[in-house]
């Protein structure tokens, strides 16, 4: 079992009304800032660098870091604002961590808004809900207009004098907009697709403004940073990956669910929370951060499934979503079900992924009605080869990750459905070809 400790993140999501500002300000809410807006930004800044808090959107970077690289010159006249946007654009097979926490807990997410509003200097902070997800955003919205009644938000915050409003905007379901530059795009009117970088968001973001772009559960975590300090944070997870996470398990587990454990928590113990595989059947393979992270077998359950640990057994932690799949599940099959994914989802700006996606699909399908050959999984490769770094963003990297990680572990599956070769194969016998749901 992993080493037990008190919920942090999720310590609220059990309350009946856990969402209200009342149950949050029962419980330890909005004290951190007042906390906060008696120091100085720069020491928040320091604070959350102490820390070691990484982001939890999937590429792990320093979130102090991300926040000192704000240019804090001049504020007056002519001088360029500076924005804060929370990515809640979760759009990753396999992840719900971030919805959870806005239904549960939305409070937590102003709070955690209003420290780092602060910290950056920003006056204007959105909000980036995905589309489809109509109950968190009412939610927000929700935790927003309580929090302005309260004198959280508006104008001379606490008499400290910081001012600060914060928009909860309804994205149109994009995948793509879980990119931070396709999500500034988004925000400003424009379709959403990603930018060319440099410059970054942190010179040139909204509106060619400074602007921090974080994920919600790394700012859900910065209230409890500035109450509980650095070395209270750094006592839970490991020495480069520090604090608690939500692990999102899916698949064939007994209790799916949200777990929180400190990062570097293995699978084996994950499982063991979860109340182990459904059914009793053995685990074939599973993904630690998503779809678009490779792909683990059952000899990597004891790997610590944090930034590093995670990077040295050839994956990536991504969002933690680990979806787990048993051996009743073809690997191609699966495969393919998460290729379509992203070939529906390309935005199509560049042609490694607009196009590489699509040759993917259709010989993904064509091996799985049997008409394949085995050339057909060094072609894969190949393509793969010539997306990973050379589209605009992570999206067409993210998409070979399940192709490539597969064929490493599970190559025979694919050349079996090359032995035979029926001149015409029904749709229909899909299920019976592959030994999954047609």
């Amino acid at each position: 079992m992993p080493d037990p400790i008190t919920p942090v993140l999720t310590r609220r999501w059990a309350s009946p009304t856990s969402w209200t500002l009342e149950t949050y300000t029962e419980t330890g809410g909005y004290r951190a800032i007042r906390e906060a807006l008696g120091r100085d930004p720069d020491q928040l800044i320091q604070l959350v660098k102490d820390s070691g808090l990484r982001g939890r959107g999937g590429a792990g970077f320093p979130t102090g870091l991300k926040w000192s690289f704000i240019p804090q010159g001049p504020t007056g006249a002519g001088a360029k604002p500076k924005y804060l946007v929370i990515n809640a654009d979760e759009g990753e097979p396999g992840t719900c961590k971030d919805i959870p926490t806005m239904m549960a807990d939305p409070h937590s997410l102003v709070e955690g808004c209003i420290i780092t509003s602060y910290a950056i200097r920003a006056n204007f902070c959105a909000i980036y809900v995905r589309g489809e997800a109509l109950h968190p955003i009412r939610r927000m919205r929700h935790a927003v207009e309580e929090a302005y009644r309260a004198g959280y938000l508006g104008r001379d915050i606490l008499g400290t004098g910081f001012d600060l409003d914060i928009v909860v905007h309804a994205g149109a379901g994009a995948y793509i907009c879980g990119e931070e530059t396709a999500l500034l795009d988004s925000l400003e009117g424009r379709r959403g697709q990603p930018r060319l970088k440099p410059p970054f968001p942190a010179t040139s973001g909204l509106y060619a403004s400074p602007t921090v772009v974080n994920n919600v559960e790394t700012i859900a975590s910065v209230p409890d940073i500035v109450l509980g300090g650095s070395e209270w944070f750094r006592s839970m997870g490991t020495e480069r990956s520090p604090g608690p996470k939500i692990y999102s398990l899916s698949g064939h587990v007994e209790k799916p669910g949200q777990y929180e454990a400190p990062l570097g928590t293995t699978l084996r113990q994950l499982l063991e929370l979860a109340g182990g595989m459904k059914d009793g059947i053995p685990l074939k393979f599973w993904t630690p951060g998503g779809s678009s992270t490779p792909l683990f077998t059952a000899e990597h359950l004891d790997v610590p499934l944090d930034f590093e640990g995670a990077a040295a057994a050839g994956s990536m932690l991504g969002t933690t979503a680990v979806q787990i799949f048993n051996e009743t599940v073809s690997v191609p099959w699966a495969v393919m079900k998460w290729t379509e994914f992203y070939k529906h989802e390309s935005c199509g700006k560049c042609t490694p992924c607009r196009e590489g996606t699509y040759w993917l699909i259709q010989i993904l399908e064509r091996m799985l009605h049997h008409q394949g050959t085995e050339a057909d999984v060094e072609t894969m490769l190949d393509i793969c080869d010539n997306i990973l770094g050379r589209s605009f963003c992570a999206l067409g990297d993210g998409a070979t990750s399940p192709i490539t990680s597969a064929i490493k572990y599970f190559r025979q599956e694919f050349l079996d459905l090359c032995t035979a070769q029926p001149s015409v194969a029904h749709p229909d016998q899909l299920a019976e070809l592959t030994g999954a749901p047609a």
